[in-house]
C-alpha cells in the first residue's frame, strides 16, 4: 500500500491493520506524519488571528494529526510481543505502559513508540540540578523537563521545615526537593494511581522515604500544614490523553479548588506556594485579574511573587505557532497566605 493511499483512508476513518516488516511500517509512520504536518494557511493582509484563536487552532491541528497517526495499527501477542519481521522486543515498555493483556490484541504505532519512548526515559531519568540527581518518568505522568519551575521552589525562602504538603505531585520531584532542603515531613498527594506509583518510586529511589509520605488523596490531605505546595496544569482547556492533564485543566478546575480550599489547610502564619505560569494570560484563556479575583475569593493575599523566564527551546523558536506567547511566558511562584 502505498503511503497516499494509507493517508486517505486515516483521513476518512479507515484504519490499517499491518502485517509486513515492523520497520516499513515505520516508515509508513513518518510518511503519514509528513502528509499530516499542519501547513498553516494563509491569510489576508487585514487579517489578525486573535491569541485565543490561534491556540485552538493549534490544538485542533495537533488532535487531527494524533487521530490520523493513530489509525496505523499493529498486532500484538498476549505477551506484547509483535510477531512482524524485524520487530523488537517491546514487551517491558508494552507491560510498563498498558499493564497485562487478557489476550492478543491490537493497538496503533504511534502508541507503541510512545511507551518505548517511555520507557527509555523512565530507564535513563531527567536530571535535576536542584536535587542533583535524576527523576524517572514513568509512562503517562508528566517529565519534569521544565527546570525553570523547579528552581522556583529550590531558592524560594521556605516558613518553616516542620511540615509541607505538595499537592498533585506527580513525578514526586517537588516533594524531593522541599526534603533535600530539609524538610522534616512532607505528605505529597495525587489522585491518579499511576502518579502515586512514579512518586514513591522516585522517592525510594533517592531515599527520602522517611521524610515523604505519598497518598492518594483529591488535592489536600488531612490536617493544615504551615507550607502547601501546588503546580497546578498552566492552560484552562481540555486535555486530550492523560499526558496532558498536567498541562490543561479544564474551567482550571484544580487552580480553583486549590486557591479555594487552600486557607483550611495553613497553620496560622503558614504559605501556600502556588507554582504558575502566565502562558494563558498571553494566549487570553485567562486575565490576570481572574487570577487575582480567585486568590482573594479564596480569603488570600499575595505576599511576594518570585518569576523565571523559560529555558525550554519552544520559547526561543520562531517557527512554532504559539511563539508569540511562549516568548513572553513567565513562570512565578506566587506566596500567599491565609
Amino acid at each position: 500500500m502505498k503511503a497516499d493511499v494509507a493517508y486517505r483512508l486515516a483521513c476518512e476513518g479507515t484504519a490499517v491493520l499491518w502485517q509486513g516488516d515492523f520497520q516499513n511500517a515505520r516508515q509508513m509512520l513518518a510518511a503519514l506524519a509528513r502528509r499530516a504536518k499542519s501547513k498553516p494557511k494563509k491569510q489576508k493582509s487585514s487579517a489578525v488571528t486573535a491569541p485565543a484563536q490561534a491556540f485552538h487552532l493549534y490544538r485542533m491541528a495537533q488532535a487531527q494529526r494524533a487521530r490520523i497517526l493513530g489509525m496505523l495499527l499493529l498486532p500484538f501477542e498476549a505477551d506484547h510481543s509483535v510477531s512482524l519481521r524485524r520487530a523488537p522486543d517491546v514487551r517491558q515498555p508494552c507491560l510498563e505502559a498498558f499493564g497485562a493483556a487478557a489476550g492478543p490484541y491490537i493497538a496503533s504505532l504511534r502508541d507503541l513508540l510512545g511507551a518505548i519512548g517511555a520507557h527509555e526515559w523512565y530507564k535513563k531519568g531527567v536530571e535535576i540540578p536542584a536535587l542533583g540527581a535524576r527523576i524517572h518518568p514513568h509512562y503517562g505522568v508528566f517529565s519534569p523537563v521544565r527546570g525553570e519551575y523547579v528552581e522556583l521552589l529550590a531558592q524560594a525562602p521556605l516558613p518553616s521545615l516542620e511540615l509541607a504538603f505538595d499537592i498533585g505531585t506527580g513525578t514526586g520531584v517537588l516533594a524531593a526537593i522541599l526534603a533535600r532542603r530539609g524538610l522534616k515531613k512532607v505528605v505529597a498527594t495525587d489522585l491518579d494511581p499511576g502518579a502515586l506509583t512514579c512518586a514513591r518510586d522516585n522517592i525510594t529511589r533517592l531515599g527520602l522515604a522517611d521524610q515523604v509520605d505519598v497518598v492518594q488523596a483529591d488535592l489536600f490531605p488531612t490536617g493544615r500544614a504551615p507550607l502547601v505546595v501546588c503546580n497546578p496544569p498552566w492552560i484552562p482547556a481540555r486535555p486530550s490523553s492523560p499526558l496532558d492533564q498536567a498541562v490543561y485543566d479544564p474551567d482550571s478546575r484544580m487552580l480553583r479548588g486549590f486557591l479555594q480550599r487552600l486557607g483550611a489547610h495553613l497553620e496560622p502564619g503558614g504559605e501556600g506556594w502556588l507554582i504558575l505560569s502566565d502562558l494563558a494570560e498571553h494566549l487570553g484563556l485567562r486575565s490576570r485579574d481572574e487570577l487575582l479575583a480567585t486568590v482573594e475569593e479564596g480569603g488570600l493575599k499575595v505576599v511576594d511573587r518570585i518569576d523565571a523566564r523559560p529555558v525550554h527551546r519552544k520559547a526561543f523558536d520562531p517557527g512554532d505557532p504559539l511563539h508569540l506567547a511562549r516568548s513572553a511566558e513567565v513562570t512565578s511562584l506566587w506566596r500567599l497566605t491565609g
